[in-house]
């Protein structure tokens, strides 16, 4: 296992006015043993960065420390890292075995004492793929391919993964099952996974800490519940989350020590505190109500969603929308006006300007809010 430290790493594309900067100044400690997922839409730089720390990609600046080596200029094969390809990138004329065992072969040249069958062999059992070790890829499933790719990888016995959206081709089904082979997996090993994703679900279920990219930058790095529960950022808060957090604008009122949002539709307290400032208030979905209360908003509802064993109203309140998820039936439809409650301490609040999170300080049986 190793840890890896990332200092101000950046890459640029082209020059002059058309220069593009893919990863813009990134710093980030990966623990030893840690699971750490990539988390970004397209073109945010996730998997730049990872072939940035494969050696496949040189940076433009900064450095990359594996154990407190500097690895930067280090060649691929120098880095004791292992990757694993969208695409698998499996030899189709090599069996499953040879496969796997492909990286065992530089390697003898090296020690010719490696007993690579033996190693293969417990790969292949750690991945359960004992009965296809005969089998050449194209009678594999997508599934048992993107094992025998993992096994190409462990085989190593690698100091970290590095893994680019390695389930993205398979179907819903199958990247659920493979999903939690993944993470079964990880913790059998102990070792260091960076994982890269656009899928928050991957993320959310995988992960023991998200690093959330947007533009080439960081925007926030925490646990599941950390990057859900308390969002940096507006960005994060409608990237994570389905159905997306509802942002609705808004003025943050103090009147006699008591702070309230209020707005078209908005009316909300949120507990001690003085001053005024434009904010967006942010509500997800599971936290919203039908009834009377305190704390409310007031709109129009446009969608009704039937899940299953659930439904998701989609309000719209003054110049924005929420949602609002329960069990089915909500008993609401299309056209209704609705009033919306919410708990206080469930409120998100974010800066009108800069869209970052506004501090909200806990006091005794209230919430103060640093404005």
């Amino acid at each position: 296992m190793s840890s890896i430290r990332i200092e101000g790493l950046t890459r640029r594309f082209g020059s002059g006015d058309g220069a593009v900067t893919a990863v813009d100044g990134i710093t980030l400690d990966v623990a030893d043993g840690e699971f750490l997922v990539l988390l970004g839409p397209s073109g945010c730089g996730k998997s730049t960065l990872l072939r940035m720390l494969a050696g496949l990609t040189p940076p433009t600046g900064g450095r990359i420390l594996l154990d407190d080596r500097d690895i930067t200029a280090a060649a691929p094969r120098e880095r004791d890292l292992a990757m694993v390809f969208q695409s698998y990138a499996l030899y189709p004329h090599l069996t499953v075995a040879k496969n796997i065992g492909f990286p065992l072969r530089t390697r003898r040249r090296r020690d010719p004492h490696i007993d690579a069958a033996a190693r293969v062999a417990e790969v292949a059992q750690v991945l359960g793929l004992e009965e296809l070790l005969d089998r050449r890829p194209r009678a594999l499933s997508g599934g048992q391919r993107q094992r025998v790719a993992l096994g190409r990888a462990l085989v190593r016995d690698p100091g970290a993964f590095l893994l680019d959206e390695p389930l993205s081709n398979l179907d819903a089904t199958l990247r659920t099952a493979t999903r939690a082979e993944l993470t079964d997996l990880h913790h059998r090993l102990r070792s260091t996974f960076v994982y890269v994703t656009h899928d928050q679900v991957e993320a959310m279920t995988m992960a023991t800490r998200i690093a959330v990219l947007n533009q080439g930058r960081l925007e926030q790095v925490g646990t599941p519940e950390e990057v859900y529960d308390a969002p940096a950022s507006t960005f994060v808060a409608g990237f994570i989350g389905s159905p997306a957090i509802g942002l609705l604008p808004a003025e943050l009122r103090g009147v006699g020590g008591e702070l309230r949002a209020v707005g078209e539709g908005v009316d909300l307290p949120l507990g001690a505190g003085e001053g005024t400032r434009d904010v967006l208030v942010g509500v997800r979905p599971e936290h919203l109500r039908i009834g009377t209360g305190d704390a409310r908003l007031h709109g129009t509802v446009r969608l009704v969603e039937n899940l299953g064993g659930e439904e998701v109203a989609h309000v719209e309140v003054g110049g924005g929308r929420v949602a609002l998820r329960g069990p089915r039936p909500l008993g609401l439809t299309v056209g209704d006006a609705v009033s919306l409650t919410c708990d206080p301490d469930r409120i998100h609040l974010f800066s009108a300007t800069s869209g970052r999170r506004l501090v909200r300080t806990p006091e005794p049986a209230r919430t103060a809010v640093a404005v």
